[in-house]
């Protein structure tokens, strides 16, 4: 099992907090985009990251947003809607990745929730050769416009059965999105998956995506 460490990413010239853990072996790092008013240390995506290390792959969560923003964006709820800004940010703590020799030989994916969803497929439509998969949680994929059409990272949304406007938003992003792509809906789950086994399942969704399209030790030894 991995053990967390707490490191600090440098993005376009601001210093953010991150939680960064790699498996011996691991041949794929997650990493996570949270959205509004959400951080590295929410215990959803925690979760998640704990069970993907479990599968082998390595994760990294960092707070979006320095201290100051974050204190602006609790006022004006502007930045949190601002995707371009996300996707930029998302893209810079990407090349921080690639820029670290025990970081740039995995395969990195995205793990996206809320907007973070949205600036997790639009920074992989900037960077195809890059992000190799996308998982979102009960993300606004609707937010990534445009880019929709120009992701080539197989993507993968999983959204609650009774979050009836945000699956509806999901469903019409999935037509748009040309890359092998899937929908999965929890039955009887809301928009933050608080229902008994419900965040379980999109771990486990989440973890069987990202190991297919990044690689795992157990997969790869497994494989014909």
């Amino acid at each position: 099992m991995a053990v967390e460490r707490e490191v600090e990413v440098l993005a376009g010239g601001m210093r953010l907090g991150g939680t960064l853990a790699v498996p011996d072996g691991a041949q794929g790092l997650v990493v996570f985009a949270h959205g509004s008013g959400s951080s590295r240390h929410s215990p959803r995506n925690r979760y998640v990251a704990y069970t993907l290390r479990m599968a082998g792959l390595g994760t990294l969560l960092f707070d979006l947003l320095t201290e100051d923003e974050e204190a602006e964006d609790e006022v004006t709820a502007a930045l949190r809607f601002d995707i371009d800004f996300l996707a930029r940010r998302l893209g810079e703590v990407t090349d921080w990745v690639f820029a670290h020799p025990e970081l740039s030989r995995l395969r990195v994916g995205y793990f996206g929730s809320s907007t973070g969803a949205a600036a997790a497929l639009v920074a992989a439509a900037d960077r195809p050769e890059a992000i190799a998969s996308v998982v979102s949680r009960g993300g606004r994929a609707d937010l990534a416009g445009a880019a929709l059409e120009r992701v080539l990272a197989p993507t993968l949304l999983i959204v609650g059965g009774a979050d009836d406007i945000v699956l509806e938003l999901n469903q019409r992003a999935l037509e748009r999105i040309r890359a092998p792509k899937a929908l999965e809906v929890i039955a009887g789950a809301t928009h933050l998956f608080p229902e008994r086994g419900a965040l379980e399942r999109v771990a486990e969704l989440a973890a069987g995506w990202f190991t297919r399209f990044l690689g795992s030790p157990l997969e790869l030894e497994t494989r014909p």
